[in-house]
């Protein structure tokens, strides 16, 4: 079977997933890099859970780049991998005071220099707490999806962002990544997708359920 057409399947994530947003709680652009650095490998939910007391510790970037590291790791714990992201979040807090006057930086080439920011992290940021389109986020569930789509072949984030950013109009790309995330959370899941519940699967180049990839 053909990929799916782009343009009927941006439509129809577009009515269903209308209300599609960034589920990460924040207030302010620091709360959301902080909730999406600890979002890795872990679930939203989880990560909603732990920001509030995370943020009533330390109230402002200030707070955390002065903090003591095993401070942070205890607040953290339970969103896993909870040391990497300690050292990330308050490496992250310590470039933001020193070299950008305690403001989250809201270019690509800017907060691509925090520690633990990468392109996906980025995107986030300038998309939900910015505005800006620069990029597409591309998370596990986008990845999965777009190669069962037939829209990439690739594995690497990078390189899926690439397909993507060549393949969607510029427009679409904010909402994009939002529609297919909760698309891949309600239907299009690994290993196996409910694909009985899909409005796209009539014309999904799926393959045999079990070889999902």
């Amino acid at each position: 079977m053909q990929p799916l057409p782009v343009t009927e399947t941006l439509r129809v994530l577009k009515r269903t997933y209308l209300e599609a947003h960034c589920s990460l709680r924040f207030r302010d652009p620091w709360e959301l890099l902080v909730a999406t650095i600890l979002s890795a490998q872990c679930t939203d939910v989880q990560v909603n859970k732990v920001t509030p007391a995370f943020f009533q510790k330390f109230p402002d970037v200030q707070g955390v780049a002065t903090a003591r590291l095993a401070s942070i790791e205890t607040l953290v714990r339970s969103t896993g991998f909870y040391k990497n992201k300690a050292k990330a979040i308050k490496g992250s807090a310590q470039c933001i005071v020193e070299v950008y006057d305690d403001k989250v930086p809201d270019t690509m080439e800017e907060l691509l220099t925090l520690p633990g920011v990468a392109r996906k992290t980025a995107n986030v940021l300038l998309g939900a707490a910015f505005g800006k389109v620069d990029g597409i986020v591309v998370d596990t569930h986008v990845g999965r999806i777009v190669r069962r789509f037939g829209w990439t072949k690739a594995t690497d984030p990078k390189k899926i962002e690439v397909d993507l950013m060549r393949l969607l109009p510029r427009r679409a790309w904010v909402a994009f990544s939002h529609r297919l995330i909760q698309h891949g959370r309600a239907v299009c899941k690994a290993p196996t997708p409910v694909c009985s519940q899909c409005p796209l699967q009539k014309k999904c180049p799926r393959i045999e359920v079990g070889k999902w990839k």
